[in-house]
């Protein structure tokens, strides 16, 4: 059986303090006492501790009976306990104290069942021994109490020994800074936090460790494009997320539909712009720009595919007079960023045009900015300000292009952005 090393605040009934001592016969005891008192002098409680002769008084009607210190009350002898001060009102003191001090005892005592007692001692000692507990794994939280007749204390000879459940609370605080991290669209970072926590006993705190595990690995694929593995995640938990998910399931299906279904192609324009702005949100702005530049080509080339025309090969008749396009070096005909615009702006006339003339000088603007960057052919990094310009013009001129030419193919409802905090909760 393993050794216990009990720790426990000490406050003005000593009464609590043998009940918890009786009650797990420490190995080792820890007593947490305030010191005198610097502005009255008045001891503190380390006098039930280390008070000599009779330190602790107890009233019992109009007559005050002295006792032996803690220590002698309860049979200890030298080497079987310890003591340390801290300020009764000093939270962030009194934890730093307490955790350092139980840290010296987990070297000594390695293997050690450790219990905290925090039954004694101001508001504040109280606090701070919750407190650091539950900053360290494998300390278990305890109360004593009992019978009260009246809210200052409990009746003398009722208390007992009451263990605190605090798996729970432990765990949420350890999932905490993971979800957090779906803020900034960083799924992969959660799913891998997540994944290297302990499981919990209860079956219900497993659960939301699953859940929250399985989603952020279903958000981080569908972030990486991988649009099939994201559904596939996310159907495993359809039943719990219910309707709270319901536009984002009904998207990353159309992402994985069949080619022929006309809806998928915008589909997919609309989560690559999307995904550029979760990558501008991380301060990522190559990337953001590098997928604002592919949107545009992607665009123009879908735009083409409606009317049959590919820009990976095209027939020499699908090329007006008024466009130059150069054979390869395998004599195949092929339309860049630009070209493929022009193309675009011939063949399907009407707003597609009218975009083509109103922004063809932007356009340039922005892709030779584009094109200076380190992440196409030049050394200039991208910054905000370079995001900014780009993306303010998409959201002015190319966006409502392609929302329009989405909604003729039938596409009207449009994803939201990925989710920014747990679908699973209310």
């Amino acid at each position: 059986m393993s050794e216990v090393i009990l720790i426990c605040t000490v406050g003005g009934s000593h009464q609590p303090i043998l009940t918890a001592l009786n009650e797990c016969r420490p190995s080792h005891t820890l007593f947490v006492c305030s010191g005198t008192d610097p502005a009255t002098g008045r001891p503190g409680s380390s006098a039930m501790v280390i008070g000599k002769d009779k330190p602790i008084e107890v009233r019992r009607g109009d007559s005050v009976e002295g006792l032996a210190n803690l220590p002698t009350l309860a049979g200890l002898t030298e080497g079987q306990w310890e003591y340390v001060e801290v300020p009764p009102d000093d939270l962030d003191a009194a934890v730093a104290i307490i955790i350092r001090n139980t840290l010296d005892l987990r070297r000594r005592f390695p293997g050690a069942r450790f219990v905290a007692d925090y039954t004694g001692g101001t508001k504040t000692m109280t606090a701070a021994l919750v407190i650091s507990g539950l900053e360290l794994d494998g300390v278990e939280l305890k109360i004593v109490t009992g019978a009260r007749a009246n809210l200052v204390k409990v009746h003398d000879g009722s208390q007992s020994g009451l263990s605190i459940d605090v798996e729970g609370i432990r765990m949420r605080r350890a999932m905490a800074p993971y979800l957090t991290a779906w803020g900034r669209f960083a799924y992969g970072e959660a799913a891998e936090g997540l994944a290297g926590l302990s499981a919990p006993r209860d079956p219900l705190l497993r659960a939301e460790l699953q859940i929250s595990t399985g989603l952020s690995r279903a958000f981080d694929t569908w972030d990486r494009f991988d649009h099939r593995a994201a559904l596939e995640q996310m159907e495993v938990y359809r039943q719990r997320i219910g309707s709270n998910a319901g536009a984002w399931l009904n998207a990353v299906k159309l992402l994985v539909a069949s080619p022929d279904d006309p809806k998928r192609e915008p589909a997919r324009l609309w989560d690559l712009w999307l995904n550029a702005q979760r990558r501008a949100t991380q301060a990522r702005y190559d990337d953001a720009v590098a997928r604002l530049y592919r949107l545009i080509e992607w665009t123009a080339q879908w735009l083409l595919v409606t009317k049959g025309i590919r820009t990976g090969d095209l027939q020499a008749s699908e090329i007006p007079p008024t466009i130059q396009i150069h054979p390869t070096a395998k004599g195949n005909l092929k339309a860049g960023l630009r070209d493929a615009w022009e193309l675009a702006a011939y063949h399907l006339d009407g707003p597609v045009r009218a975009f083509v003339e109103a922004e063809r000088e932007h356009l340039l603007d922005h892709l030779l900015r584009r094109n200076a960057s380190i992440l196409a052919h030049g050394d200039r990094p991208i910054d905000r300000s370079d995001w900014n310009a780009f993306s303010q013009w998409a959201e002015a001129a190319l966006i409502p292009l392609l929302r329009s030419e989405a909604a003729r193919v039938g596409l009207k409802n449009l994803c939201p952005q990925l989710p920014t905090a747990p679908l699973w909760r209310p």
